[in-house]
């Protein structure tokens, strides 16, 4: 099973002497992650979608079959609200070619107030390219209707598995031979680090529903005090074939 471990984003301060030396330059930041971890979801991109040439300097700054999935753009997501993505899509599209061969999975995070809309996220998805792996992460109730996961499968989108309170917040649903897990926010001490026990019960989930053939992509966004820097190392090695960090426990 190939699992990739990382985390939502990167540049944190706080994870200095957690995942970056103490003086080790912001610029150096990237390359430094890439050592430790096989993949990173960015952020950075849903808040002001970085230009080609950002993207080409990341690309530049990580190894060799490094995957960097990306967050679409609050401008489509959370202003728009999926309302005419032609041109946004295409934009960010136009953009992420900087990245190349590392680029892994878009995220769509739906705002958590929009309710179900199958008819805006079908003429959404169906502006991706066929080759580019789309993840989907409904937050609105509204949302878990046989239809979605009808929809999803048919367009070959993956339903986010999502976790707040070391607990599943959505249907865990199969919609594609991939899977996409984010897992926000943990119960155990200090905050917002996830426990074994929490840790375990995900590694169970993905070992179960994923073949060795599928790929899986984990990234832990409870980023304050590097506690996803911890939760990630942990879990990589609750998942014997996932991309094991080389930085210490």
């Amino acid at each position: 099973m190939p699992v990739l471990v990382g985390t939502s984003g990167w540049q944190y301060k706080d994870w200095r002497g957690v995942l970056y030396p103490p003086r080790c330059p912001t610029p150096r930041w990237l390359a430094e992650y890439s050592r430790q971890f096989g993949t990173v979801e960015n952020n950075n991109a849903f808040y002001r979608l970085p230009e080609t040439e950002t993207f080409a300097r990341w690309r530049e700054a990580t190894p060799p079959g490094f995957v960097m999935a990306v967050k679409a753009s609050r401008f489509l997501t959370h202003i728009k609200r999926l309302k005419e993505p032609e041109e946004p899509v295409a934009r960010m599209m136009d953009r992420l070619t900087g990245l190349g061969d590392r680029l892994g999975p878009v995220l769509l995070q739906l705002p958590p107030n929009l309710k179900a809309d199958l008819d805006k996220l079908d003429a959404c998805l169906r502006l991706f390219p066929t080759e580019v792996r789309v993840a989907v992460e409904p937050r609105h109730e509204t949302w878990w209707t046989p239809e979605l996961r009808d929809l999803l499968t048919e367009r070959k989108a993956c339903l986010v598995w999502a976790d707040r309170n070391s607990k599943p917040i959505n249907p865990l649903w199969r919609t594609t031979g991939w899977g996409y897990v984010r897992l926000h926010e943990g119960r155990a001490k200090p905050w917002p680090n996830y426990g074994r026990h929490s840790l375990h019960s995900w590694a169970d989930r993905v070992r179960e529903t994923y073949t060795v053939d599928e790929d899986v992509y984990v990234y832990f966004n409870n980023d304050p005090g590097g506690a996803a820097v911890r939760n990630a190392r942990t879990f990589a090695r609750l998942v014997p074939t996932a991309d094991v960090p080389t930085g210490s426990p």
